[in-house]
């Protein structure tokens, strides 16, 4: 059996993937809507994430699926306690912006999911140097999941203003296990052309030329 006679793509369907990371969006509460995330649709995304790179194959993710009011609203309260220590750290022009955003969907997403990196314990092939790949390979677990959820036009948020050891405890996650991302998951009512922060002008989007650098900065 050959193991190099992988599945080569077409120009075609790399243009498709092109498109599907330009048109990636983080959506919001006020974009969800009220209806239920099929589980074969669900089963994509884990599988999607399932399928991500990690260092030394450790797979170090583990996720909760949130469907639970109960639960979802013991999460909001934290969001709501951090956002609320948030806004005077932004300077004065931004402060009433910052004030209109709707930064999270926790209750109005039909799912929720909470994103575990769990430490081996052992160790890691390519991990003995940067302890903190374990992590970024959670992340791209993370992305794979969101491509394939804008893919099949399912809305991903991630909801980062929130107090990680009161999540952990809420879902009552192992104590090694770190939250690395609340997710916000369901249809929406549309997906913006550009980032919405970069539409209400709250950031830029950086010039190639400002990030890509040869050989030495």
């Amino acid at each position: 059996m050959n193991l190099l006679n992988g599945k080569l793509f077409t120009e075609a369907e790399a243009a498709v993937l092109r498109d599907i990371i330009a048109n990636r969006r983080d959506v919001r509460g006020n974009r969800f809507l009220d209806k239920p995330v099929e589980e074969a649709i669900l089963q994509q995304l884990l599988d999607a994430a399932l399928f991500a790179p990690s260092v030394g194959f450790s797979q170090p993710w583990e996720f909760v699926l949130i469907r639970d009011k109960d639960i979802k609203q013991q999460v909001k309260e934290s969001f709501t306690t951090e956002n609320e220590k948030a806004t005077p750290v932004f300077k004065t022009e931004k402060q009433s912006v910052y004030a209109l955003l709707k930064l999270e969907g926790i209750m109005e997403a039909p799912l929720n999911i909470a994103v575990f990196y769990r430490p081996s314990g052992k160790p890691v092939l390519g991990q003995t140097s940067m302890e903190e790949v374990g992590l970024y390979s959670v992340v791209c677990a993370i992305q794979n999941m969101w491509l394939m959820g804008r893919a099949l036009n399912i809305g991903i948020g991630w909801v980062s203003i929130l107090d990680p050891e009161k999540v952990k405890r809420i879902v009552n996650a192992p104590v090694e296990n770190k939250l690395v991302a609340y997710l916000c998951v369901g249809y929406t009512d549309g997906f913006y052309t550009q980032p919405e922060l970069e539409v209400l002008q709250w950031e830029k989007r950086k010039p190639e030329q400002t990030t890509v650098f040869y050989e030495t900065y």
